[in-house]
């Protein structure tokens, strides 16, 4: 199995660090949170202007033909400065659920478009109980009408479009493309607790232009983007915040010497890069079975696998983090308890750690 990039991603993962370390600093990031918009505009043009909205859309559309791999190289480089910006769900589950299941008209109309950054479309999947679609449609002489409730839309206050899943009368699970400002939509928008904007979206009534029916496995498919695409923010967040670790141990000094030459210190150091390392690898493996480019059968056990893995370890090492850091780690002004905040609501992104556990010892949804 081939774990290197190759020389456009090797190529993408430098220009986006480099963008990252100078407009998204922790400074940075916390002007962003407090803005009225949840994130950064300039940033995002400035992404979009990067290629990182169109890496992994078809050349067809205006994209350069990436994969479940530049989704993670994107999102572990997301994850190291705790962004704020909506790519998970527009150019992540959006983009992949329109590309799988869009017409042609619609392919042509909204990925060009999302590719250069100029629309956000928020993914409206996740219900109060995890696995069940309770929003239902009905078919009128005027077109779809949607009813129900989506919760806790990620960057649902700022976006123009949401695809919305929905039951359809003896057609199983659809694909709607609602538009946020049309009548019969509302948006009670609010931010999570690491800062990131949300939203309960509300049907009553609301029309809807329908993709395709989302069957069980092409919903899978889509959700395991979702999943590996998450796994690798979370890796990123854990990276970040050992880099962090490591650097005080080099510099706090209590009772006239480094606390980093404490070996139980060091032990628990080494243990939080054992963490990481086997994180990465995991996330790495399931970003090349879903490109189709290792020997792994089948990406959906792969997927609850490494989401119940990786989330373990995330908290371990975000956890650690803060306890080695002391009184200092537990500080608003301070990065390190903000990557802890962040692992607790990608646990949360399609399925927390323990449903996805379920899941692999074969418990019903």
């Amino acid at each position: 199995m081939n774990l290197q990039l190759n020389d456009v991603q090797q190529q993408l993962q430098d220009s986006l660090a480099r963008l990252l370390a100078r407009e998204y600093d922790f400074g940075h990031r916390q002007q962003y949170v407090a803005a009225e918009a949840g994130h950064s505009p300039e940033v995002w043009a400035q992404l979009a202007e990067l290629g990182v909205t169109a890496a992994a859309t078809p050349e067809a559309h205006g994209g350069f033909g990436g994969d479940a791999v530049d989704h993670m190289v994107v999102s572990e480089a997301l994850g190291k400065c705790l962004s704020l910006e909506p790519y998970h769900g527009t150019v992540v589950m959006a983009a992949t659920a329109i590309e799988r299941l869009g017409s042609p008209t619609q392919q042509s109309s909204l990925l060009p478009r999302i590719a250069r950054g100029e629309l956000q479309v928020a993914w409206a999947h996740g219900e109060a109980v995890p696995g069940r679609v309770a929003t239902h449609s009905a078919h009128g002489i005027d077109g779809w009408r949607l009813y129900g409730t989506k919760p806790c839309v990620l960057h649902g206050s700022g976006a123009d479009y949401f695809l919305v899943t929905a039951l359809a009368p003896n057609e199983g699970v659809q694909l709607f493309l609602v538009n946020a400002r049309t009548t019969g939509v509302a948006i009670a928008g609010g931010r999570l607790i690491d800062g990131t904007s949300a939203a309960d979206v509300t049907l009553d009534d609301a029309e809807g232009e329908r993709l395709g029916t989302l069957t069980p496995a092409l919903l899978q498919r889509v959700l395991d983007t979702g999943i590996s695409a998450a796994c690798a923010e979370m890796v990123g967040a854990m990276d970040a915040a050992y880099t962090l670790t490591v650097a005080y141990l080099k510099t706090r000094k209590q009772f006239g010497r480094l606390i980093g030459a404490n070996q139980a210190l060091q032990h628990r150091a080494v243990d939080m890069l054992v963490a990481l390392e086997q994180s990465r690898s995991l996330s790495v493996s399931l970003a090349l079975a879903l490109a189709g480019r290792n020997d792994l059968t089948g990406a959906d056990v792969p997927a609850h696998a490494a989401k119940v893995f990786i989330t373990r370890h995330a908290r371990q090492v975000c956890q650690e983090a803060i306890q080695m850091h002391g009184g200092i780690g537990m500080t608003e002004e301070y990065a390190v308890g903000h990557y802890l905040r962040r692992i607790l609501v990608l646990d949360q992104l399609h399925g927390d750690m323990q449903y996805h556990l379920g899941r692999l010892e074969g418990r019903p949804e």
